[in-house]
């Protein structure tokens, strides 16, 4: 049996990213090159490993069998080159962090660019996902470093400030509290268009509002920060967001702030690791820069 790293950097971005076009463009890879080593892995298992409809693939029972265990073998070598990275010489590794919504989408890619252009030899890899699922695997130790909008929920996890951030409350331009100074009832049921649960903004606004307002109506869920702006922008109800998911748009005029002075909305992001876990060279160089850095957006 001839099973190669590579093997399951690929099997693991697909079952990431559900389709093998997707995980060619996470991996920088050709469509027929991530086909090819998903098909020499199933040969040398003597066995599918996803469950194909379409274009989607999903994990079946073999699959999910072997995804923690893929995982833990490339976060094992990638521990282990960053660990052996080195004092004198350049900085070089992988990196895997982990970023809810707000922070993925808006704020650390300028991070990460930065760093790498100081450090080229340094791959940063991250994924987007919500609080509670990254804290969960960086717990799993698939990834070096978190980042997350509200509190951890672990005691394993160890978590320290990082950047302020700020909630704000929005509507369409034709809502009739666009641009309004609002008393706490008229908050009870104006057609929230909420983030999901396990969301840290979520967690914050609920927080805040029911400081306030005990009882309110959620007309939606979205789980995803664009869809709430587009659904509120066509008039659907109103929203709260960070600052810096909306502030273009509240620019532009497609979007109008709810004056609502009595909520507290403001927050910390926080930047999470597990208890006990080493610090690689690479990691400790990543956690400086953020220390030290002005390279947000």
């Amino acid at each position: 049996m001839n099973i190669t790293l590579r093997h399951l950097e690929i099997f693991c971005a697909v079952a990431d990213h559900g389709s093998v076009t997707r995980a060619g463009q996470y991996l920088g890879l050709t469509q027929s090159a991530v086909s090819a080593s998903l098909g020499q892995l199933e040969r040398h298992l003597e066995g599918p490993l996803f469950d194909r409809r379409g274009r989607t693939l999903g994990l079946n029972e073999r699959g999910r069998t072997l995804l923690p265990e893929a995982r833990q073998v490339l976060a094992r070598v990638s521990d282990l080159l960053n660990l052996l990275s080195g004092e004198g010489g350049a900085l070089a590794g992988v990196l895997r962090v982990g970023s809810s919504t707000t922070i993925g989408n808006y704020v650390m890619p300028f991070w990460i660019a930065a760093f790498q252009r100081a450090h080229p030899r340094v791959t940063v890899r991250q994924i987007v996902a919500n609080g509670h699922a990254v804290e969960s695997a960086v717990q799993e130790g698939t990834l070096d470093l978190g980042f997350i909008e509200g509190p951890p929920r672990r005691n394993e996890t160890v978590a320290s400030p990082w950047l302020a951030d700020e909630l704000v409350v929005f509507a369409g331009p034709d809502h009739p509290l666009a641009d309004a100074m609002v008393a706490p009832a008229d908050l009870v049921s104006p057609g929230w268009i909420m983030r999901e649960q396990g969301s840290g903004t979520r967690e914050v606004f609920e927080r805040a509002l029911r400081a306030r307002v005990p009882e309110f109506e959620v007309a939606l869920e979205l789980g995803h920060t664009e869809a709430i702006k587009r659904a509120v922008e066509a008039g659907m109800g109103i929203g709260c967001l960070s600052r810096l998911a909306v502030e273009r748009e509240l620019g532009q005029g497609w979007l109008a702030p709810v004056r609502a002075p009595f909520l507290d909305l403001r927050r910390q992001f926080l930047q999470i690791h597990r208890r006990g876990r080493h610090i690689t060279r690479v990691l400790g160089a990543f956690r400086e820069f953020l220390r030290a850095g002005e390279h947000g957006p």
